[in-house]
């Protein structure tokens, strides 16, 4: 195969939702990982840090995001795959191979599946997280960790207009891989997803292009499938106080959960967009919804991107910036000041049984505190916001991330040993 055609074929693999499922599937963080080793030239994160990479990190162009079922009731099974996990995504994140330096017998399978061979990190980041069912699940503490569950750790509540999918919903574990190539993160999802077999499988798993949402003053703004830029005020990890105060939990806000601290919430969200009835929606309509020029993305209060919007700006026929507006329901100026990291992609998973494109946003944010910074902010969204027209949640899921790894350390270790 030439090497255009493994470029294409790559690159095709951002579109193609199920694909990844039926293979296996589905910082220090801001700096380069020197003490890694990267291939030179090669764009490379630390895996080990205070904080998870993934969160910060400026968001990379591709996604696979796999949700896992524990199939075993044993704690010393489960403690043993997130070692193994750890020490397969220090390899990865550095574009090593699984177990590289081991021999493997020319008769046994080999340890690495070998599709991400030759290819550099691409910025691999790995960020794993942990769901309220795997503290207790059906009323059983199967892993006697139910003393231990963060207190805002559950399944999110049903938001109106709400059509969850179970079968694209929760898990007891997750794990974000982003990269820009979509095939080192499928490859790192697929190989996950092997290491677990025997004691978790994938639920269920989300393939996303093209970022919707910056997280560092160094990108400029992405846009959705709707056209408009999207995540303008997205919180940025250049922020350090806000940061502090929305994103990384803080030791004594959980008595029970002290393992959190330096840790954050990963609140999923599968949103359908209803493009075709988009697609004709008149232009003044739709940036009215949104409250934002489509062209430039400026409010439609006046200014540029980064003006702030003006919610008393009228015009003749009232603000110029829509009640029902996305932008006056979602800004912080309306929800307390309260200000959210997002991370989140575009999906297209092909098209429906009524040849409708199933396509839209794979929401993804990460906040400190899920009741005060996240549930307010989505019930206002869901009952007010113009756009829920055009939109449908079909999928959801909360996961606790614990704080960054330490060399030595497995993920997750101070929920298990401290």
């Amino acid at each position: 195969m030439s090497e255009g055609s493994s470029l294409s074929r790559r690159h095709l693999l951002a579109g193609a939702g199920g694909l990844a499922v039926a293979a296996g599937a589905s910082g220090f963080g801001m700096g380069r990982a020197s003490a890694d080793d990267p291939p030179s030239g090669a764009a490379a994160f630390a895996f080990h840090g205070k904080h998870q990479a993934g969160i910060t990190t400026p968001a990379q162009d591709r996604l696979h995001f796999a949700a896992f079922d524990v199939t075993t009731d044993s704690r010393e099974d489960l403690v043993a795959l997130l070692r193994e996990w750890t020490d397969a995504a220090a390899a990865m994140t550095r574009g090593k191979p699984i177990g590289a330096g081991d021999p493997t017998p020319y008769d046994a399978p080999p340890t690495d599946t070998g599709e991400a061979l030759g290819l550099p990190p691409s910025g691999l980041t790995l960020t794993f997280g942990f769901g309220p069912t795997l503290f207790e699940k059906d009323a059983v503490d199967r892993f006697g960790l139910s003393g231990r569950r963060p207190h805002g750790l559950r399944r999110l509540p049903h938001f109106p207009a709400d059509n969850l999918d179970p079968t694209r919903s929760d898990g007891d574990l997750c794990v974000q891989a982003c990269a820009d190539d979509p095939q080192v993160a499928v490859h790192a999802i697929r190989n996950l997803a092997r290491i677990a077999f025997g004691t978790a499988a994938v639920r269920w798993a989300q393939l996303g292009f093209g970022r919707t949402s910056s997280t560092s003053t160094s990108q400029a703004t992405p846009r959705n499938l709707f056209g408009f830029k999207d995540g303008t005020a997205n919180l940025k990890a250049e922020q350090q106080k806000l940061v502090q105060k929305f994103v990384w939990a803080q030791p004594g806000d959980d008595p029970r959960a002290e393992w959190m601290a330096g840790g954050s919430y990963l609140v999923a969200r599968r949103i359908n967009m209803r493009i075709e009835t988009w697609d004709r929606t008149s232009l003044r309509e739709q940036e009215h919804l949104v409250g934002r020029d489509r062209q430039h993305g400026a409010p439609l209060s006046g200014g540029e991107e980064f003006t702030p919007p003006d919610f008393e700006v009228r015009g003749s026929d009232g603000p110029l910036i829509p009640l029902d507006a996305h932008v006056r329901l979602a800004h912080p100026g309306q929800n307390d000041g309260v200000q959210i990291l997002r991370r989140g992609y575009n999906f297209t998973d092909g098209s429906d049984a009524l040849g409708r494109l199933d396509a839209g946003l794979f929401f993804i944010a990460f906040v400190r505190d899920v009741d005060q910074h996240y549930v307010p902010m989505q019930m206002r969204l869901s009952a007010r916001d113009g756009l829920m027209e055009y939109l449908q949640h079909t999928g959801s899921g909360l996961f606790a991330v614990p704080p960054g790894i330490r060399p030595g350390e497995y993920v997750g270790q101070r929920l298990f040993e401290s």
